[in-house]
């Protein structure tokens, strides 16, 4: 025990309570407190003698009941803050110090020494009336009981919240979690020991540690960020990608989950007007071509029209639409891959097949990666108006990124989704987000009245039934590897739901608000499956519903042509995609002809959901900023899907010869790729097409070459073709099926050839369907 001195109370918060029982009649509230006393001897720790030691600090806590007259003083200490300048110091009676916790739970006050205190198990908590909590284990093995931060009931810990939104217009805390008591008790504890946060559970925080602690936690310690200093404001902190470990914040069952496919959904989106019966029919129809009946009942296909809905609506319509697309080739020639071979075969000249090494072209040499105070430096410090061009801040975003620690995506994101505009001065951004808040409460409130209020008629009510059903089941196997989304440590407010026995969390149920009120603001579209995945990264980095939701708007409105009903969006990507693979690699193209690959289904959920399956989180991060600023064109993510292929081209040319072969190896490289070097590869494609087409333009289809070079498929002797050029005389196909007739062939030789309006496309930075930003 303490000697009956008094000891300083540095530190003090009210309102953290002991639950003996699930009942809170009996809930115990008190103080925790950080305390410091004379240094002695019995309270050097025995279990590392050699390390510098704080023993004169002690984490407490102590029942309001069994105050007395200190209570008055406590309370003092709980509202005095940081503020008082000097300050001034408060002494309280000891309290009685403790390495164990054997007695039951009851009005007995505990004071731990810091040096004794291995970790904490904090558990942030939920929005609204949900409590976070704190469990101290000690070196000696020993737990205390956990102690629940009722915050709304802590004067402190409301002011610091109010001053905290005056201050910033930031209600969220360093690690960029919504602030809450707990993290207060963090930064006291940083003040006066080394706090490190685990890379294997981002809940459990070490006191003090040792380098076999650290390596026992799954983090190496030959690097120098050993700490987790109060300056650090990651958006995400569970998502941020430590260097040394890649996937040091991936739960351990990630390995597992990669080779998991998505469970299938009972019923179809209501966007759909293919059921599954229609897509069987469709591979039993004799009528339709025999490679693509083949392709519909391949398992692999069949695994990936479960995962996403609008995978099974696209193949549908894409073996019915054969014919359709005969008709385009009918109307027009494009550059097809066998006039790229001749080409490349003949002596017209100066056209340059660019080689693919990244290393040769220059743009290896990574830019660094565009910081907070950088990006306050974009702007006048006055006005708040941006000082230089759009360009250059998009350019410093494409090539080096936004810092994923610092709180720079939390404003950098919503200029790139267009939520703020360029022009803009700091006034008219808090007047426009104030503005969008109200309309947020206002859209959400619709559907609320309608569903909870019962304000609907029975038809809206079950429409509204039917997309809240489809909207928790997908957002309840939404990145829950992620610690913001894993875990249900809250009941769910839904008794009828089917998860309402396990439960759920709040940013769970966030998300699902978002989506719901999503459908109240784009009731054309609605909710479509593959939306959970565009949201949860935008909300994990804003973590602010209204404006994660504004966020989501402004990048639906770029992918809305994804999820149309015609499946239109995904039809004219897959297009352009075939029509790029042939302009810029004509050999691999005719490779993949001949594996009855050129529908390019296997980039289907790639380009949906912007490759979100494929890498891991932080680099879907990195990603989504570098296409959101459409810096060389909006169809950037085309190129990615071209640099994937041509880096993995040797393999699919040498290996692959099937369609099941070639979409298996293209789906299971999901996590495996790095992010980096594909972007820099993108880069250089695009660059080498833009050129290509500049030489296509110029040299106005080339003049004719000599005979010996012409080819004609199954006729290369046809006396027809002399005197005409390898184009002319080159009949190819703009996708995978057979092409026009004989007579139609000779029609089309004479038609001068033609950059295909796709691939044009390409080259445009804007986004014709794109919504006009609201003001």
């Amino acid at each position: 025990m303490i000697g009956r001195a008094l000891v300083e109370c540095l530190k003090l918060m009210n309102k953290v309570y002991v639950h003996p029982t699930s009942s809170s009649k009996d809930n115990i509230a008190g103080f925790i407190a950080l305390i410091q006393q004379k240094p002695t001897e019995s309270h050097a720790s025995s279990s590392h003698p050699n390390r510098p030691e704080t023993p004169s600090y002690l984490l407490a806590w102590v029942p309001e009941s069994s105050l007395g007259e200190a209570y008055d003083t406590y309370v003092k200490v709980d509202l005095a803050g940081d503020d008082s300048t000097p300050r001034q110091k408060y002494l309280v009676p000891p309290l009685p110090t403790t390495t164990t916790y054997k007695d039951p739970i009851g009005l007995y006050s505990f004071a731990v020494p810091l040096s004794e205190i291995y970790s904490l198990l904090v558990r942030p908590p939920s929005l609204g009336w949900w409590f976070g909590s704190l469990v101290i284990n000690t070196r000696a093995g020993d737990g205390f009981p956990a102690l629940f931060f009722h915050d709304d009931e802590c004067e402190s810990t409301i002011l610091q919240k109010k001053k905290k939104v005056k201050e910033s217009f930031d209600p969220f805390s360093t690690e960029g979690s919504l602030f809450w008591g707990g993290d207060e008790i963090l930064r006291w504890l940083r003040r006066y020991a080394e706090v490190q946060r685990s890379a294997v559970d981002r809940n459990v925080y070490l006191i003090n540690p040792s380098d076999e602690d650290q390596l026992s936690f799954g983090r190496p310690v030959s690097h120098g960020d050993r700490s987790i200093s109060a300056k650090a404001q990651p958006e995400a902190a569970a998502a941020s990608k430590q260097p040394e470990t890649p996937d040091a914040n991936m739960d351990p069952f990630m390995k597992t989950l990669k080779e998991t496919r998505w469970k299938v959904l009972e019923q179809l989106s209501k966007i759909t007007t293919f059921t599954r019966r229609t897509a069987n029919e469709i591979a039993d129809n004799p009528r339709i071509p025999p490679q693509v009946r083949r392709l519909m009942k391949n398992p692999e296909i069949q695994t990936l029209q479960d995962e996403f809905d609008s995978a099974r609506v696209y193949l549908a319509r894409w073996a019915m639409s054969v014919a359709e697309q005969s008709d385009k080739e009918r109307n027009a020639r494009i550059w097809t891959a066998q006039d790229m071979l001749e080409m490349e075969n003949s002596s017209v000249g100066d056209f340059e097949i660019l080689e693919l090494e990244t290393g040769n072209l220059g743009l290896q040499e990574r830019r660094r990666v565009l910081q907070l105070p950088e990006w306050e430096g974009f702007f006048d410090q006055t006005s708040g108006r941006l000082q230089i061009t759009v360009e250059e801040v998009k350019e410093r975003i494409f090539h080096g990124g936004l810092d994923p620690n610092d709180g720079v995506r939390k404003e950098a994101w919503l200029f790139l989704l267009e939520v703020y505009p360029w022009d803009s001065s700091r006034e008219d951004r808090q007047a426009l987000m104030n503005s969008k808040r109200d309309e947020y409460i206002r859209l959400k409130a619709g559907w609320w009245e309608r569903m909870v209020e019962g304000n609907s008629t029975s038809e809206q009510f079950d429409h509204w039934k039917e997309q809240k059903n489809r909207i928790e089941k997908d957002v309840h196997r939404t990145d829950r590897t992620i610690p913001l989304f894993a875990g249900e440590d809250i009941p769910h407010p839904d008794p009828d739901s089917p998860f309402a026995e396990t439960g759920t969390n709040v940013h769970l149920e966030q998300m699902k608000d978002m989506l719901l009120t999503y459908n109240e603001f784009n009731p054309d579209l609605g909710y479509v499956q593959g939306m959970s995945d565009l949201l949860a990264p935008i909300y994990a980095v804003m973590q602010d519903d209204a404006v994660a939701f504004w966020a989501f708007v402004g990048f639906m409105d770029r992918m809305e042509h994804n999820f149309l009903r015609d499946q239109s969006g995904m039809r004219g990507q897959l297009l352009a995609l075939d029509n790029l693979v042939q302009l810029m690699d004509p050999q691999l193209y005719l490779h993949l002809q001949s594996a009855d690959s050129t529908n390019f289904f296997f980039f289907f959920r790639m380009l949906l959901v912007w490759y979100k399956r494929e890498f891991d989180w932080s680099d879907v991060l990195r990603l989504w900023e570098t296409l959101w600023t459409d810096y060389y064109s909006s169809s950037f993510h085309l190129f990615i899907a071209l640099a994937i292929l041509e880096k993995h081209r040797d393999v699919i040319m040498d290996h692959l010869k099937h369609f099941d072969e070639v979409l298996k190896y293209i789906n299971e490289l999901s996590n495996t790729m790095d992010l980096v070097p594909i972007l820099t590869r993108a880069e250089s494609l695009f660059k080498r097409f833009e050129r290509s087409v500049q030489a296509i333009d110029k040299k106005d289809n080339f003049p004719a070459a000599p005979t010996a070079h012409q080819r004609r498929p199954g006729n290369s002797q046809d006396s027809s073709s002399k005197g005409k050029s390898p184009q002319q005389a080159a009949i190819g196909s703009s996708s995978g099926i057979s092409g026009p007739s004989t007579l139609q062939n000779a029609v089309n030789a004479d038609k001068p050839k033609v950059i295909s309006p796709e691939l044009r496309e390409l080259l445009r930075k804007d986004i014709p369907w794109r919504r006009q930003p609201s003001s």
